[in-house]
């Protein structure tokens, strides 16, 4: 588990944009309704969950 500020990807962001997956999913329209992830992946869910009280953005930081 990581801690302080995250470092983001451009290639990791950009191959999530551009998945075959995501665009099967997103096209077929067989998304889970917001906040039902936990049912999807209990796992991931609990991962994301501990990773974003851990994490700060940069950006946020900058911000002020």
């Amino acid at each position: 588990m990581k801690f302080g500020i995250r470092k983001f990807s451009i290639n990791k962001r950009f191959s999530a944009r551009t998945s075959i997956r995501r665009k099967a999913v997103h096209g077929l329209g067989i998304k889970m309704p917001r906040g039902w992830g936990w049912l999807r992946s209990p796992k991931r869910f609990i991962y994301n969950k501990i990773y974003r009280i851990l994490t700060v953005d940069l950006a946020k930081l900058l911000k002020f």
